[in-house]
C-alpha cells in the first residue's frame, strides 16, 4: 500500500476541513476564559502565585482545546488522534539530526536576529524564576509541552489543510506567518521577532513535510527551544 493509494490512511490525510478549523480556532478564547476562572477559584485556597497561575491556566487551556480536537477527529471522523496530525516515530537517522537540528536552528536565528538589529525586549519571562516549582513547570512548557502542543495544531492539524489548499510551499509558508502571529504579542508586536519566529516555523514545516511526522518536528522545536531557554537561564544568572 503506497501513500497514494486511495486505501491508504496517509491518503486521506486532512479529512477535516476548514469548519473544523474553524471551530477549533473558535474555542481558544472561551477555553482560555474558562481555565483562568478555574485556576482562580483554586489559586487562592492553594496560595499560588500569579506565575503559576498563569503556568496551570495554559495547561487547563491545552487540555480543553486538544480534548475537543481528540473528539472532534474520533467522533466525528472516527479516525485516530495521533496517527491522523502525523505522529509517527521517524527514523534514527532523522531524529538525531532534529535534536541537533534545533540548537543549530536556534543559533543561526541568533546571529540573524543581531544582523537585522531585533530590538531587546524585556520579556515577563523573569518572574516564572520566582522559586523552583514554577521555574521546573516553565522549563516543562517551553522545553515540552509547549512545542508538543504547538506542532498538533501547526504542523499537524493546519499546515496539511493549507497545504492541500495552496501546495506544499505555499501552505508550509502561510501556516508559518501564522504560527509567527501568535506570538506576536509576546515580542512586544516586533515584527523582526514575528519574523524569526515565522522562519524557525517554515523549517519545522519543512522538517514536517519532508518526513511525514509531526514527531520529527516537535524534536527540532524541542531542542530549539532548549537552546533558547539554555540562554535565558544563563541571562538571567548573570
Amino acid at each position: 500500500m503506497t501513500p497514494h493509494d486511495p486505501a491508504s490512511p496517509e491518503y486521506r490525510i486532512p479529512f477535516w476541513n476548514y469548519l473544523d478549523l474553524a471551530f477549533f480556532i473558535s474555542l481558544g478564547f472561551p477555553a482560555l476564559i474558562i481555565s483562568a476562572l478555574i485556576v482562580r477559584g483554586f489559586g487562592g485556597a492553594l496560595h499560588l502565585g500569579k506565575p503559576m497561575q498563569g503556568l496551570l491556566t495554559q495547561l487547563i487551556w491545552y487540555a480543553i482545546i486538544f480534548s475537543t480536537l481528540y473528539g472532534l477527529l474520533r467522533l466525528r471522523y472516527n479516525e485516530p488522534f495521533w496517527r491522523s496530525l502525523g505522529w509517527k516515530i521517524p527514523k534514527a537517522f532523522v531524529t538525531i539530526l532534529t535534536l541537533l537540528g534545533g540548537p543549530a536552528l536556534a543559533i543561526t536565528l541568533g546571529v540573524v536576529g543581531y544582523l537585522i538589529r531585533a530590538p531587546r525586549i524585556n520579556l515577563p519571562f523573569d518572574q516564572m524564576l520566582e522559586d523552583r516549582p514554577t521555574t521546573i513547570l516553565f522549563a516543562v512548557f517551553v522545553v515540552i509541552l509547549g512545542p508538543l502542543c504547538e506542532e498538533l495544531a501547526f504542523r499537524g492539524f493546519l499546515m496539511p489543510l493549507l497545504m492541500r489548499s495552496l501546495g506544499a510551499v505555499p501552505g508550509i509558508v502561510a501556516s508559518s506567518l501564522l504560527f509567527g502571529g501568535v506570538h506576536a504579542f509576546e515580542y512586544a508586536w516586533s515584527w523582526r521577532h514575528v519574523l524569526l519566529i515565522a522562519t524557525a516555523g517554515m523549517v519545522f514545516g519543512w522538517a514536517r513535510y519532508r518526513t511525514g511526522s509531526t514527531m520529527a518536528s516537535t524534536f527540532l522545536h524541542s531542542t530549539y527551544n532548549l537552546m533558547q531557554f539554555a540562554e535565558f537561564m544563563r541571562q538571567a544568572r548573570a
